[in-house]
């Protein structure tokens, strides 16, 4: 990692008794697009709301750059839906935020909207928009004053595929061109392996992991796949080789978490022991199903 923008250390939140972000720490580097992996209710809303001075920590601490207090107007937000007036189009709703920074420039204005592509529509009423364009209203209005970091919560979130990928375009452009930090939450676990450089798993206001998408996929593929009529039998012979990860997935298949280039050796220690063995491949887990595994879950994050 290069050069550290924010590095959160111990922090929480605290709604009566129940903790929403438990000790989180993280380090987010500068120029990256960092990705919040968790279910509804795991506390990534919180946590971003503190980042953007939205709410304040129970305890904890959040620093920024040089251990300097955060500078709000570089940090833009687009935290669960956005604040936008339906009656009003949408050259309008971001004339407002701009006159807020002190922005007159029409053509800075326009800029924003055709960024977003709606510079051809930007006339027309919130209320005739669809889902996608106001999420990227949503997105146009966080960018004004040209912010260092950019946090969006779910800015995929119901979306259909083209709304997505136009999403997904649009902040790899950002991060490309400008250089913005963009942290990203989102149950679209394999949308978002497509574009973020790293990534945190956060489950009951806990970070589980955190590490580089890299990473990440190279752990995905650290899976052994056995095929046989006799999973529980396979299952013992694991256990006296000392592997103890591993999941019985259905009548026929086990999954190893091990490392691969021991699959010669299990295949012969199980030979060895007459246990019948149909077939031994490599195969790579998706996102979710690494999710469900990391969390200890049996449902997906949806």
């Amino acid at each position: 990692m290069g050069e550290i923008l924010i590095k959160t250390s111990d922090l929480s939140k605290e709604f009566r008794d129940k903790k929403a972000v438990d000790g989180v720490n993280l380090t987010i580097g500068k120029g990256s697009i960092y990705g919040l992996i968790g279910r509804n209710g795991a506390g990534k809303t919180t946590f971003m709301r503190m980042l953007c001075g939205m709410t304040e920590p129970t305890s904890g601490s959040i620093e920024y750059k040089d251990s300097g207090k955060p500078d709000y107007g570089r940090i833009g937000a687009l935290i669960e839906l956005p604040a936008l007036n339906p009656k009003l189009s949408a050259y309008a709703n971001l004339k407002l935020k701009c006159l807020a920074y002190g922005i007159t420039d029409k053509k800075y204005m326009m800029e924003k909207l055709e960024l977003v592509g709606l510079s051809l529509v930007c006339h027309k009423k919130v209320e005739k928009y669809s889902l996608g364009m106001r999420q990227r209203l949503g997105i146009a209005l966080a960018l004004v004053g040209d912010p260092e970091l950019l946090v969006l919560d779910e800015p995929v979130n119901g979306l259909d595929p083209q709304g997505i990928a136009e999403v997904r375009d649009l902040l790899t452009y950002l991060n490309g061109k400008y250089h913005t930090t963009i942290i990203i939450s989102s149950h679209i676990l394999e949308e978002l392996a497509k574009f973020v450089t790293d990534y945190a798993i956060i489950d009951n206001g806990k970070i589980l992991e955190e590490s580089t998408m890299e990473d990440l996929e190279k752990r995905c593929t650290d899976s052994i796949v056995i095929k046989s009529s006799a999973p529980d039998l396979v299952a013992e012979g694991l256990k006296k080789m000392g592997i103890e990860d591993y999941k019985i997935s259905g009548k026929k298949t086990i999954l190893v978490y091990t490392d691969t280039s021991r699959s010669g050796e299990i295949n012969m220690t199980l030979a060895k022991a007459d246990i019948p063995v149909e077939s031994i491949s490599v195969a790579g887990a998706d996102l979710e199903e690494y999710f469900m595994k990391l969390t200890g879950t049996g449902s997906s994050i949806r």
